[in-house]
C-alpha cells in the first residue's frame, strides 16, 4: 500500500506543472551616484568663471583689480554658505538644503550670463555662486556620503562613500575650467555660451537627485555617547586642510601666469592647466585607497610629501617657466591635492557622528578654501622675494605641516 502511494505521489510530482521562474532581479537604484552629480555641478561653477577673466578684461574693460575682486567675492559667499549649510542640513535634512543650494547655484549662472549686457550683474552672480556652492558642498557631501553606504548601498567597498563627494567635485573642477577655456578661445559670444554647459549639468543633476531619499533632519537624534573627536580634528584635519586648495590653485593660477611664449594661447593653456591639476587628483585615488588601508595617516603623510615635492619642482621651473615643465609641476601639485582631499573627507567621515556630519564637513571645506588665497599671497610678495623663493618657502611650510600631522598621529 505504501509503495503504491509513493509511486502515485511521485507520478503526481512529475506531472505537476513547475513553478514559473522568478522574475529577474532589477538592480536597485544607486542614489549615491545620482546625487553625486550635484557635486560636479558645484565644482564646475567654481572654475568656469576663472577661464573667462581675460575675455572680461578685453570685452568689458574690467581692470585687473576688478577681476581679482570678483574672484574674491566668490569666497565671501562661499564661507557663509558652508557655515550655514552644514548646521541647516543637520537640522532640516540633507535633501532639502542640497536641492535648494543647487537651485541657487543654477540661478547664479543665469545672473552671470546677464553680466554680458551689464557688468554690474557679475558681482551678485559671483556672490550667489559662492553661496550656493558652499551650502552644496556642506549638505551635498554629507548626503552623497550617506547614500553611498549602507543601507542604501549595502555592497559598497569601505571608504567609497567618504571619497565619492571629493571625486565628483574634482571632476567638476577639471571639466568646468577646460570647457570654458575652449569656448572662450574659439567660440563666439563666450561670456554667454561658456555658461550653457553648467546650466545643462546643474539642471540634469537637480532632476537626477530630486527622487533620492532623505538621510537626515527631522527630530534631533540623541547625541552619540562618545561625542566627536575634536582633538583629532584639530590635530590632523585642520593643519592639512589649507593645502587641499593651496597646492592646486598655485598649480593652475600662479604657475600658468608665469609662462611665456604661448603665442596668444594663454586662455587655452590656463584651461588645460585647470583640467590637469584636478585630473591628476582623480588619477591618484587608487593610490589613496591603498595607503588608507595600510595606515590611517599614510594618505596624509604621502599627500603632504607630494605637495612638498611639487613646490620644490616649482622653485626649479619658475625661472625659465617653459610650458611643459610647468604643466608637469602642476600635475604633481594636483596629485597632492587628490591625496589630501581624500584623506580629509575620510577623516571627517570617521570622526563625526551622524548628527554632526554636515557641520563638521562644512568646517573642513571652510578650512580647505582658505588655501585659495595662496596665489594672491604669491602675487603680493613676489615683488619683494621672487616667485622661486616663495615656491621654496611653500615647500618648507608643507614639510613642517607633514611633521606636525604625522608625528602626534604615530604616537
Amino acid at each position: 500500500m505504501s509503495t503504491t502511494t509513493s509511486r502515485t505521489a511521485a507520478s503526481l510530482t512529475a506531472t505537476a506543472p513547475t513553478a514559473p521562474p522568478a522574475p529577474p532581479v532589477r538592480p536597485v537604484s544607486r542614489p549615491g551616484l545620482r546625487t553625486a552629480w550635484m557635486m560636479t555641478a558645484s565644482g564646475w561653477s567654481a572654475n568656469q568663471f576663472s577661464s573667462l577673466l581675460g575675455v572680461y578684461r578685453s570685452e568689458l574693460g574690467l581692470s585687473e583689480s576688478a577681476a581679482t575682486g570678483l574672484v574674491a567675492v566668490y569666497v565671501l559667499g562661499l564661507v557663509p554658505g558652508l557655515l550655514a549649510g552644514g548646521p541647516l542640513a543637520d537640522r532640516l535634512g540633507r535633501r532639502r538644503v542640497a536641492l535648494t543650494a543647487l537651485a541657487v547655484n543654477l540661478l547664479s549662472t543665469g545672473v552671470l550670463m546677464a553680466g554680458t549686457a551689464d557688468a554690474r550683474w557679475l558681482l551678485p552672480g559671483r556672490l550667489l555662486t559662492g553661496l550656493g556652492a558652499g551650502a552644496l558642498l556642506a549638505a551635498g557631501s554629507a548626503w552623497v556620503k550617506e547614500l553611498s553606504g549602507p543601507p542604501f548601498a549595502p555592497g559598497a567597498a569601505p571608504g567609497v562613500a567618504a571619497r565619492r563627494p571629493g571625486l565628483f567635485v574634482s571632476a567638476g573642477f577639471a571639466a568646468g575650467g577646460l570647457v570654458s577655456a575652449l569656448i572662450a578661445q574659439w567660440a563666439p559670444h563666450p561670456t554667454v555660451l561658456a555658461y550653457v554647459p553648467h546650466l545643462l549639468l546643474a539642471g540634469g543633476a537637480w532632476a537626477a537627485a530630486y527622487g533620492a531619499p532623505e538621510t537626515g533632519g527631522g527630530p534631533a537624534p540623541s547625541p552619540s555617547p562618545s561625542g566627536w573627536d575634536r582633538a583629532r580634528f584639530r590635530r590632523t584635519v585642520l593643519p592639512l586642510a589649507p593645502w587641499v586648495f593651496a597646492a592646486p590653485t598655485v598649480g593652475f593660477v600662479t604657475l600658468p601666469g608665469l609662462v611665456h611664449g604661448l603665442s596668444g594661447r594663454h586662455t587655452v593653456y590656463a584651461g588645460v592647466a585647470t583640467a590637469v591639476v584636478p585630473g591628476a587628483g582623480l588619477l591618484v585615488q587608487p593610490v589613496a585607497r591603498r595607503l588608507a588601508a595600510r595606515h590611517r595617516l599614510a594618505t596624509a603623510a604621502t599627500g603632504l610629501a607630494v605637495v612638498t615635492s611639487g613646490f620644490v619642482l616649482a622653485a626649479v621651473v619658475v625661472p625659465d617657466a617653459r610650458p611643459l615643465p610647468v604643466l608637469g609641476t602642476a600635475a604633481v601639485l594636483g596629485a597632492g591635492y587628490g591625496l589630501l582631499l581624500s584623506c580629509g573627507l575620510t577623516e571627517v567621515a570617521a570622526l563625526a557622528p551622524p548628527e554632526r556630519l554636515a557641520r563638521v564637513t562644512a568646517l573642513f571645506w571652510t578650512a580647505a578654501y582658505t588655501g585659495m588665497f595662496a596665489p594672491y599671497a604669491v602675487t603680493l610678495l613676489s615683488g619683494a622675494f621672487g616667485a622661486a623663493s616663495l615656491m621654496g618657502a611653500g615647500a618648507v611650510l608643507a614639510s613642517v605641516t607633514c611633521a606636525a600631522v604625522v608625528g602626534p598621529g604615530r604616537r
